[in-house]
């Protein structure tokens, strides 16, 4: 599982580790981490001797981790030249360190840009707010304009660490540098997309960082865990019946893909209710059907209510139940939050930005920009689990003692009509196999994500490649672990 943590926890972690340490021996470890790193990438474009490296320097300690990288790059053999961007203020050790390996400081930074093969961006570190400063902007561009390779030491400047908004200029990154451990920004969108790839270097924090993280991106081996396998004793109540009240007679695709992502998520049997039986029943013929209420349509454990709906009734039946329901487009207008507050059953929420916006009364600009601090309004608001779809889908529990998650298998391919319906089965189908709100909801983006791998090879994926890439993306998980099922 990777983890993020917090800018004030990451200094917390660090004073505490230096107290323990010679002095420098924290920025050393990084410094050396963020060399290798550059000479890989010079190694990839030729040569690490020779090779023309340009580092922006600020005046905090993100700059003397570049001087120092810089002056084990120079010793290498590599032309580094230092453009100081808050001269004066440089990190003395640091820039005293490259000067005495054979680097140098340039007045000019736009000739040495212009000519570089990679350059390193230490102009601010997780400090940083409100973008880059006017006086940085022409650099970080003449930067991204040049053909190097651009480097983000720990962020890339002018990107806000905790919350991955981006307010005003940044540098953009073809790869980042951090330490110790991920930031919010680099798992988080807008952000996450300016730091390209991230590589982690452990300079120690692990010892002294706490067990609670900001945020955590499941892996497979997570997956895999809480994947609900069957076993010799299974029957269609154990692995979970889910009840799917969705479609309407404009949109009757929505129920049949609402469906079919809950049977290829593993469902024992799926009910459904609504007036597309017919659609369904034609795709599906061992789906249960029936003309509904949802309360007479027969036992279920977790219902889903929303994709494609319109104006049918549904929600206010299922939100009566005492088992788990999850709520997504069509169910979320104009949903009641004490209703949804009172249930004694979890509830998941599937909103996308549009949605989240509607929920919340804000612009959905707003929402696409602090994905973070929407999704944990939404859970707080409406005391229930809300996953947020988006380039960055995050899951949050209304619990704030959770880390929120963030789901690291999402392609742009599956923004593609439909999708969400899939997305909605898949999950309701984990819900009613007995997985927590909030394993639910990560595990279902998660294999949603996978079930789009087509788009990997350059084939279009549509709605129903997706729902019929569920069950092989679920397959393939639980074999590439070895898992032996959970949940």
């Amino acid at each position: 599982m990777r983890t993020a943590y917090s800018v004030e926890t990451v200094r917390t972690a660090e004073r505490e580790l230096m107290d323990r340490l010679p002095e420098g021996v924290l920025m050393q470890r990084a410094a050396a981490g963020l060399a290798a790193a550059c000479a890989d990438l010079l190694r990839r474009r030729g040569r690490v001797y020779g090779a023309r490296v340009v580092l922006l320097v600020g005046s905090g300690d993100n700059g003397g981790d570049a001087l120092y990288a810089g002056a084990r790059l120079a010793r290498r053999g590599a032309g580094v030249s230092a453009v100081l961007l808050a001269a004066g203020r440089a990190h003395a050790g640091g820039l005293a360190a490259l000067v005495g390996a054979g680097g140098r400081v340039v007045d000019d930074p736009f000739d040495v840009l212009a000519a570089a093969d990679l350059v390193l961006d230490g102009i601010t570190g997780i400090g940083g707010r409100g973008g880059l400063r006017p006086d940085a902007v022409p650099v970080a561009r003449a930067a991204r304009g040049s053909d190097a390779v651009v480097v983000a030491v720990d962020l890339p400047s002018g990107v806000e660490a905790d919350s991955g908004e981006v307010v005003g200029e940044a540098l953009r990154a073809d790869a980042t540098v951090t330490f110790g451990t991920y930031k919010p920004a680099h798992l988080i969108d807008p952000a996450r997309e300016y730091a390209g790839a991230v590589r982690l270097v452990d300079i120690g924090l692990g010892s002294v960082l706490p067990s609670v993280p900001e945020l955590e991106a499941l892996q497979h081996a997570d997956v895999a865990r809480l994947l609900p396998v069957p076993t010799g004793e299974s029957d269609k109540y154990r692995r979970g019946v889910v009840g799917v009240v969705a479609g309407s007679a404009r949109y009757p695709g929505a129920a049949v893909l609402a469906v079919a992502g809950a049977l290829h998520g593993g469902a024992g049997a799926v009910r459904y209710v609504g007036p597309a039986g017919d659609a369904v029943i034609a795709r599906f013929p061992e789906v249960l059907i029936h003309a509904g209420p949802p309360a007479k349509a027969g036992r279920v454990q977790a219902w889903v209510v929303g994709p494609g709906l319109g104006d049918e009734p549904g929600v206010s039946d299922v939100l009566a139940s005492d088992v788990p329901v999850l709520i997504d487009a069509d169910g979320l207008r104009g949903l009641d939050a004490d209703a949804v507050r009172s249930r004694t059953a979890p509830t998941l929420l599937t909103p996308h930005a549009g949605e989240a916006a509607a929920l919340l009364r804000v612009p959905r600009e707003e929402v696409e920009s602090a994905r973070l601090t929407a999704v944990r309004e939404l859970a707080a608001r409406y005391g229930a689990t809300v996953l947020l779809k988006g380039s960055t889908t995050l899951v949050a529990s209304p619990d704030t003692s959770l880390p929120v998650r963030v789901n690291p298998t999402g392609t742009p391919w599956l923004a593609t009509a439909g999708s969400g319906d899939v997305l909605s089965g898949l999950t309701g189908s984990l819900l009613a196999a007995g997985l927590a709100a909030r394993d639910a909801g990560a595990v279902g983006a998660y294999l949603h994500g996978l079930s789009a791998r087509g788009a990997a090879r350059g084939a279009p994926v549509s709605a129903e490649d997706v729902a019929a890439g569920v069950r092989g993306a679920w397959r393939d998980v639980a074999a590439e672990t070895g898992s032996g099922g959970g949940g």
